[in-house]
């Protein structure tokens, strides 16, 4: 298995032949403890015929099974294999919780670990290629090769009827994110597209852990999950560094130098959402018609709060009105993320991009 997230057994038990008679389990045995990894254990319905003729011979004994889902590396993995030490985590953590400017030289620091990360991503075989080699160029190839067996994944484990959906559905990402709105549109995927032929097709995505679904709210109250609207939603890859490749050719180098906020703020939303989603976050967003949108709604310190993903000149009129109004939005603090130092303006907290990761306390 290729990149796809992987989800890891680890049993103390045998199950029968196919005669049936149990063997010994494992767990009783007591000496021996079995992990099994597979491609694609999160997807379901697409089986072959002797996949699923094994499956419903084999009998897996209740309580004897832990399923732990394995994800790229997040970023705070990826600051510890450039180097990071905890001291320099926990001083991070220390200026936001004392709202204090980061020291200039280490905030230079972070800010380029922060562009890398944005174009390697986290998938393991790139991040040891770079750490390696340092060289754009392989990591690049070593990208190029995943995304392709994503694709002959789709091809080789999806239904006949699906298999050209999945793929559009799939290739249509970039291209949803770069739109003013990024509500996925399943007139994107194809002209005249529409939910009953693709839905499948993008669920068969999200199960193989391909892509995250960010939802909209209907207020920006708690509980985020009861508020959410089923049917609209962005579509973020569960990876940066992929998404950045599937981009056009030599974005890299522009984000290298520094700029996240192209395409529409679409590599600033995604790294926030692949941030946030490996953190265990739920993705939300709140929009409403009137022209009122902020990126995504959290949970922080048992309050509903907005995050927007800002250039250092953005302005966050969506914020100011949402803060402006507590008694329809029901909004008293919001955090901006961007390209500059620690900072307050009255309810808004200002911070770096790459202390996103820090926004753990719910």
């Amino acid at each position: 298995m290729w990149g796809f997230e992987e989800e890891v057994s680890s049993t103390r038990y045998r199950t029968a032949p196919k005669q049936g008679v149990p063997e010994k389990y494992f767990y009783l045995d007591g000496r021996y403890e079995v992990m099994c990894t597979g491609s694609l254990l999160g997807v379901n319905g697409y089986k072959t015929k002797e996949e699923s003729k094994e499956e419903e011979e084999a009998s897996i004994p209740v309580g004897f099974e832990d399923i732990v889902s394995m994800h790229p590396m997040d970023f705070e993995e990826w600051l510890w294999a450039n180097g990071m030490k905890d001291i320099h985590l926990e001083y991070l953590q220390k200026c936001l919780n004392s709202e204090i400017p980061i020291e200039e030289a280490l905030h230079d620091r972070f800010r380029e670990l922060l562009h890398q990360y944005v174009v390697v991503g986290g998938m393991p075989e790139v991040v040891t290629t770079f750490i390696e080699t340092k060289q754009i160029g392989k990591v690049l190839a070593v990208q190029r090769r995943i995304v392709d067996e994503y694709k002959s994944d789709m091809v080789k484990y999806a239904m006949p009827a699906d298999k050209s959906r999945i793929r559009e559905c799939f290739e249509s990402i970039p291209a949803q994110l770069t739109r003013k709105y990024k509500k996925f549109s399943y007139s994107v995927v194809r002209p005249g597209g529409r939910g009953r032929n693709y839905a499948g097709s993008l669920q068969w995505i999200e199960d193989a852990s391909i892509i995250h679904r960010c939802y909209n709210t209907d207020m920006t109250e708690l509980p985020l999950d009861g508020n959410r609207i089923q049917s609209e939603f962005k579509v973020y890859m569960s990876d940066i560094g992929l998404l950045v490749l599937m981009l056009e050719e030599g974005s890299q180098s522009s984000i290298l130098q520094g700029n996240l906020y192209s395409y529409k703020g679409a590599i600033a939303e995604n790294l926030v959402a692949d941030i946030f989603s490996k953190m265990g976050r739920k993705l939300y967003y709140f929009h409403k018609d009137g022209g009122v949108e902020l990126d995504f709604l959290i949970r922080y310190k048992g309050l509903c709060t907005p995050v927007e993903c800002k250039a250092t000149t953005g302005n966050a009129k969506s914020m100011r009105t949402v803060l402006g109004h507590p008694d329809k939005y029901h909004i008293t603090n919001a955090i901006k993320l961007g390209d500059y130092n620690i900072g307050r303006n009255a309810q808004l907290l200002t911070i770096p991009l790459y202390m996103a990761f820090l926004l753990k306390e719910v």
